[in-house]
């Protein structure tokens, strides 16, 4: 029987405004996966980046069991009612739909999900961003995947030399999944025209050419296109199996330490560089900068080992000292320019208002 890897991620309520959850809102999420789970899961974990809450799940039920899904939805639903009668900010944000329906895909959390025939020693990584797009992990994913300056193992691992087939998607594209799939090295240009776009063009899922596992899979959902406004950012989760047939954890983690520029920070409406931070940890400067955790693990028998935080090693603090030069330098040009996502972004928020305001009032000179 294949395994089955589920992480579904959502924002139901923060202290302080957009900060992190509260005990109690993570208890109830915790309590509920264990008293309705026990007959559906192998394991769990349960944990939050910034005051975004994520429930990462082994079964052997496959992508998009109505019941695992159903299992969170639940869980979220109750730790709603637990930051109602806290008074939380945002109680619920990211539930979106009234009702369950099946599959929490296009109801607001998100997921993403992995299944394949355990390996003897199952490395994985989980990693859960806030504040930020699914547009934020493409460009690690490319310098890990696609480029051996980055990644040593495209040259020297043989299970790794025909290289790695991407699948992106355009997540503008509204009417259905609308997907195309790249091999690296042949089309590497063609994937760095699309993801050069961190706002329509992003990584859904990589695959080994070698063996045909998949290797990755990225949460791809639009929190504007479902709701038709701005209700947050999507604060994609992503699972990535390391080692072996795939690039080493330390290729994967590595491109981190750039902090690229990103979509997010306040209002959603930024570009702010992303910071690799410690597990649960929760969010600050100008509601950011926008923020990724990783969680280390082994699987064996479905089985999870403890949580291991990457980027709690010392290297990292020198990282988040030059990210956060990075983000005070970028919210000193305040709204101007670069700073500020582009109009095909902002047109969810209550900007557009003051331009449609404003339109009767241009004149044409003679």
């Amino acid at each position: 029987m294949k395994l089955t890897l589920s992480v579904i991620k959502a924002d139901i309520g923060s202290i302080g405004g957009h900060i992190c959850p509260s005990r109690r809102l993570l208890d109830s999420v915790r309590s509920h996966v264990a008293e309705h789970g026990e007959k559906l899961l192998l394991d769990s974990y349960v944990s939050h980046t910034g005051d975004d809450i994520a429930i990462v799940c082994t079964h052997e039920r496959g992508p998009g069991d109505e019941q695992i899904h159903k299992l969170c939805w639940g869980a979220f639903m109750a730790g709603t009612e637990v930051a109602k009668g806290q008074g939380l900010y945002g109680a619920g944000q990211d539930l979106l739909k009234e009702a369950f329906s099946g599959n929490v895909r296009g109801m607001g959390p998100a997921v993403a999900e992995l299944e394949f025939e355990e390996r003897p020693n199952e490395p994985f990584l989980f990693f859960a961003a806030d504040k930020t797009d699914p547009g934020a992990y493409s460009l690690p994913l490319y310098l890990a995947f696609a480029d051996p300056m980055n990644t040593p193992g495209l040259m020297l691992s043989p299970s790794m030399a025909e290289g790695f087939r991407f699948v992106i998607m355009d997540v503008s594209h509204t009417e259905g999944d609308r997907v195309i799939e790249l091999d690296a090295p042949e089309d590497l240009y063609a994937i760095a025209a699309l993801l050069r776009d961190t706002e329509r063009y992003v990584v859904e899922s990589v695959w080994s050419r070698s063996t045909g596992e998949q290797a990755v899979s990225v949460s791809t959902s639009r929190l504007h296109n479902i709701a038709g406004k701005y209700t947050g950012k999507d604060d994609p989760v992503m699972l990535v199996r390391v080692q072996k047939d795939f690039p080493a954890t330390g290729e994967v983690l590595a491109p981190y330490a750039l902090g690229p520029y990103v979509a997010g920070c306040m209002r959603g409406s930024h570009q702010m560089p992303l910071m690799p931070v410690p597990l649960n940890s929760g969010i600050s400067y100008f509601d950011g900068p926008p923020v990724v955790s990783c969680a280390a693990f082994a699987v064996h028998g479905g089985r999870l080992t403890e949580a291991v935080d990457a980027f709690a090693h010392p290297f990292w603090d020198t990282v988040r000292g030059s990210v956060s030069k990075k983000a005070i330098d970028m919210r000193r040009q305040g709204f101007f320019g670069a700073a500020m996502l582009p109009m095909s972004e902002l047109e969810y928020t209550g900007i557009m208002e003051k331009l449609r305001a404003l339109e009767p009032r241009f004149t044409v000179r003679g």
